[in-house]
């Protein structure tokens, strides 16, 4: 981390953590901000979902909910990159405040219901973007007062589908109540049908994710394994962040919204490991939650990964943590003897299960 970045944090790090983020925004969009540039190697090259990838690690949704900053993100050493949630009509979000570092337990707790400027406007920034080698995806969500819910996630995708890479189906997310019903198998699987329509409606279908919670039980995990297989998506994310309050030091513990970060490592490490054994690591999953270091990344990916994503790290150790992960994967790779990442995937599993 360079000292320009350092001092960057220690300035971000004493602001309200909500102004913190637009302002880290604002840097990247007026050109202040660290970035790399990309990160590759011929053992980080790879595929997702048919996807060619610089690196696995990628950036998962929030950061970018309005898509402002792709550009510069595509140049700061990820290499895939996510964007949203987005929902059909724009939508503020829940009161302030609704985000909470809790930099004892090295975690955020956050409650924003999916604030954001709708899909129109989302589509119109990303159908502007320039094209890269590294993809670009949007995170789908639902209106919290739709009548509809399930149908929102088509909406945004068929307009959005056309200007991104990949897409995600959150129906994970603990800030709009009742959304995480929908990953029921009947409920799941309705919606998912919906969603994978709208996808052939586009004129190149693209690879579409789903994104589940990490609070679910083995059963649970079995039947949405099922319908996400059934129902052809192209992979599954694992994890999005938890409710539960296991061990945390700050005072912010009690706080209500979704715990991400170091403390939701080792519960989304078995959530993938699992899904991993019931899909026979046939289907391609992105492992999130708690990854801090190229280690925690490899873990991910020995215990079933098939890629990554960060993004509470970052509010930690800055976005130079993104290329360093990606070069420290690369010589832990080299080190165990494998010439590509595939040879890694699923190789630690029965640990975690």
């Amino acid at each position: 981390m360079s000292l320009f970045e350092r001092l960057g944090l220690a300035y971000l790090q004493r602001r309200d953590p909500e102004r913190a983020h637009r302002l880290a925004l604002l840097a990247l969009q007026i050109g202040v901000a660290p970035l790399s540039g990309n990160v590759t190697s011929p053992r980080l090259a790879c595929k997702l979902a048919g996807m060619p990838l610089l690196n696995p690690v990628g950036l998962a949704a929030g950061f970018d909910k309005n898509a402002q900053v792709v550009a510069p993100l595509s140049r700061a050493g990820f290499g895939f990159v996510e964007v949203g949630a987005a929902t059909p009509l724009p939508q503020p979000g829940n009161p302030q405040p609704r985000l909470f570092r809790l930099a004892e337990d090295r975690a955020v707790i956050n409650r924003f219901g999916f604030n954001n400027d709708g899909a129109e406007a989302i589509a119109a920034r990303l159908e502007k973007r320039e094209r890269t080698a590294v993809p670009v995806g949007l995170n789908l969500g639902a209106n919290k007062t739709s009548e509809n819910r399930a149908a929102d996630f088509a909406r945004v995708l068929a307009t959005c589908g056309p200007h991104v890479d990949f897409a995600t189906v959150n129906v994970s997310s603990p800030n709009t109540e009742k959304l995480r019903d929908l990953q029921g198998p009947a409920a799941l699987a309705a919606l998912l049908n919906g969603v994978m329509e709208a996808r052939a409606g586009l004129a190149q279908p693209i690879p579409v994710f789903l994104k589940i919670a990490p609070d679910l039980t083995d059963d649970e995990l079995a039947q949405i394994a099922g319908v996400a297989q059934e129902a052809g998506l192209s992979g599954i994310i694992a994890t999005n962040t938890t409710l539960a309050r296991d061990g945390l030091r700050s005072r912010h513990a009690p706080e209500a919204g979704g715990l991400s970060g170091v403390p939701l490592f080792e519960k989304s490490t078995r959530v993938l490991a699992r899904l991993s054994h019931l899909t026979e690591g046939k289907m391609p999953l992105i492992g999130v939650g708690g990854i801090s270091s190229a280690e925690d990344a490899y873990a991910k990916i020995r215990a079933g990964a098939h890629a990554v994503q960060l993004y509470t790290a970052l509010v930690y150790q800055g976005l130079s943590l993104a290329p360093a992960i990606a070069r420290g994967l690369d010589a832990l790779l080299r080190r165990d003897g494998h010439k590509t990442l595939a040879s890694a995937i699923g190789t630690d599993r029965t640990r975690w299960l």
